[in-house]
């Protein structure tokens, strides 16, 4: 799915200001956590940024859904089972999950999150 510029100049704009990174860094394949150095703290100036930038309200776990990952039918030994995974998807129908299913630990699951899904879940918000 083809990402609308408008969006996703805002959301680079919105990264800038919040990880304090160069626009040029800022590509839809970087990854938030490895590429431009997100912290889980800076999750929540992200979020607080772009229910600002994009007048839209993000619900707690709608973003990151703790109660997935931490459910004992969903995940199990660190990993999401099938179960997890399809609840995932449908929670997340804006995130692309195909690296993550390869091998769907807990703890990576953020690490994986890129600017392109940020902007998916935008555009998810705005429709």
């Amino acid at each position: 799915m083809a990402i609308s510029a408008e969006i996703f100049e805002k959301v680079q704009e919105t990264l800038c200001e919040a990880l304090s990174v160069d626009e040029d860094e800022v590509t839809e394949e970087a990854t938030l956590v490895g590429d431009l150095g997100a912290e889980s703290i800076d999750f929540l100036d992200i979020v607080f940024r772009l229910e600002k930038a994009f007048d839209i309200k993000v619900e707690r776990g709608e973003l990151f859904p703790e109660d997935i990952f931490t459910n004992d039918l969903y995940a199990q030994n660190n990993r999401l089972t099938a179960e997890g995974l399809a609840a995932l998807r449908e929670r997340l129908p804006f995130i692309d999950l195909t690296e993550f299913e390869k091998n769907p630990v807990v703890q990576e699951f953020s690490s994986r999150m890129t600017v392109a899904d940020m902007c998916r879940f935008v555009e998810f918000k705005k429709s």
